[in-house]
């Protein structure tokens, strides 16, 4: 197997410009959990227009969203290793605002379907581009807040797409549009077409962002007195996860778990304030999207502090030991803000649920990135992040949606259900995070080992 070069010699970007680039990343993360989870705020009008229930409505929330994500990720990652990651991230950023605004033109549930998946595809090169770009911009301990900075997008824009389409619904409520081509459209229709449309200006952004040299990449050989850089096969790439099984299975598995738990209840919080306490699905976007809009950024960013911590105290499992504290400690809140008496006791439970369990969103990557060689971390994360929306965003809100439908056959119930999956999800996340620190911890001598033999290859 090909083995990696020293970091190279030169020195680390500029931080100023280091941190632009997180801003335009950040901007990315934003636009596209906007545009991803607009659906859940939408749940009722879709449901009343399309025809459909609560299973069909979490198909369309999370498996078409990931299922293309998940087998378009590893061939997109390829690319990203081996040529100019601004470009490719730029050109899926402009496909997934494409499909986005296509959900608009749906009249049919397998038309909103496939637009969903036009939307996952495209955001398959955000995270591994993003993830291989920032680690080539920021030193090891400074990357957890950096990863963490970029990560508040998750919650920022899952708070702006609230808050936005909470007020569109409102400024919308009762209008029908009457376009010449498309004909009648209701108001949730027009909602996909104002989030999707501003991706176009951030696509052309990413022109602003310049490439990196990359760091730990695989060694060079001469050919026809040319220094090529070796990019590994797909079976050295397997082959080194193999070695590191154990803790691939811990990380991808655990942090998976956050991330059904999460999902699972996002998708639905709106809709369970909805029909719990009765709010209007203005007032359950705008209140719901300001809380995720502080109390996600919040735990994110201490998140990557705390890993950090860890690091700078040599605890080299840090990043395995605060995915343990956040599962931990989202627990009791997800098991008692769904049964809250009232609707303001249930806002300000979710509170520390969001705060727990947004700390990992930048420290999942982040951990990645310092476990592999730079021309696998795009290909890597990939998988991760297949395996992610596969179990996180495919599976969590169905999960929820499949208790509710089968178990208690009352939409009413929704809130046991939101109760079980949180509760058994969590408490299974921080079992598999424990199991992890002694294989993380071996997983990082291999890698410098292995770099040091490549030293003197």
């Amino acid at each position: 197997m090909t083995r990696p070069d020293p970091a190279p010699a030169e020195a680390w970007p500029r931080p100023a410009y280091a941190w632009y680039v997180v801003g335009v990343m950040l901007l990315a993360y934003v636009l596209s959990f906007v545009d991803r989870t607009i659906l859940s705020l939408l749940v009722i009008p879709i449901e009343h227009d399309l025809h459909i229930g609560d299973t069909a409505m979490s198909l369309l929330q999370g498996f078409s969203f990931a299922i293309l994500y998940a087998i378009m990720g590893l061939p997109i990652a390829r690319l990203i290793d081996a040529h100019t990651r601004r470009g490719i991230i730029g050109a899926g950023i402009f496909l997934w605002s494409l499909m986005t605004a296509s959900c608009g033109l749906a009249n049919r549930f397998w038309h909103l379907f496939l637009s969903r998946v036009g939307v996952g595809i495209g955001e398959a090169t955000l995270l591994p581009g993003a993830s291989s770009l920032l680690a080539d911009y920021f030193p090891p301990q400074k990357l957890g807040r950096a990863m963490g900075v970029f990560a508040t997008g998750i919650f920022v824009g899952t708070g702006l797409s609230l808050i936005i389409g909470g007020s569109l619904i409102k400024a919308l409520h009762g209008v029908r549009l009457h376009l010449a081509v498309l004909g009648s459209v209701h108001s949730w229709q027009i909602v996909f077409f104002a989030v999707g449309v501003p991706g176009i200006l951030v696509a052309l952004l990413m022109l602003t962002v310049r490439e990196p040299a990359r760091r730990g990449t695989l060694r060079t050989r001469l050919q026809d007195g040319v220094r090529v850089t070796s990019h590994p096969s797909v079976r050295e790439v397997v082959r080194y996860m193999r070695d590191n099984r154990r803790t691939m299975t811990c990380h991808h598995l655990g942090f998976s778990l956050l991330a059904l738990v999460g999902y699972g209840s996002g998708a639905w919080i709106p809709t369970f304030f909805i029909r719990t306490y009765g709010w209007t699905a203005s007032q359950a976007g705008i209140r719901f999207g300001l809380l995720a809009f502080v109390f996600g950024p919040l735990g994110t960013v201490l998140g990557g502090w705390l890993a950090d911590r860890y690091a700078r105290r040599g605890r080299q499992d840090g990043k395995m030991r605060v995915g343990m504290i956040a599962a931990l400690g989202g627990i009791v809140p997800v098991c008692i803000f769904p049964m809250a008496g009232s609707a303001g006791w249930a806002l300000g439970l979710i509170s520390p649920f969001f705060l727990f369990v947004s700390f990992v969103w930048g420290i999942a990557p982040a951990a990645l990135q310092e476990l592999l060689p730079n021309q696998m971390r795009g290909q890597v994360t990939a998988f991760y992040t297949g395996v992610l929306n596969l179990i996180g965003l495919g599976m969590g809100p169905t999960s929820v949606a499949l208790i509710t439908d089968y178990a208690f056959h009352n939409p009413q119930d929704l809130r046991y259900s939101m109760a079980i999956v949180g509760v058994v999800g969590l408490a299974l996340a921080a079992l598999v995070f424990r199991a992890g620190f002694g294989p993380y911890r071996r997983s990082l001598d291999y890698l410098h080992a292995w770099e040091r033999e490549g030293a003197h290859d």
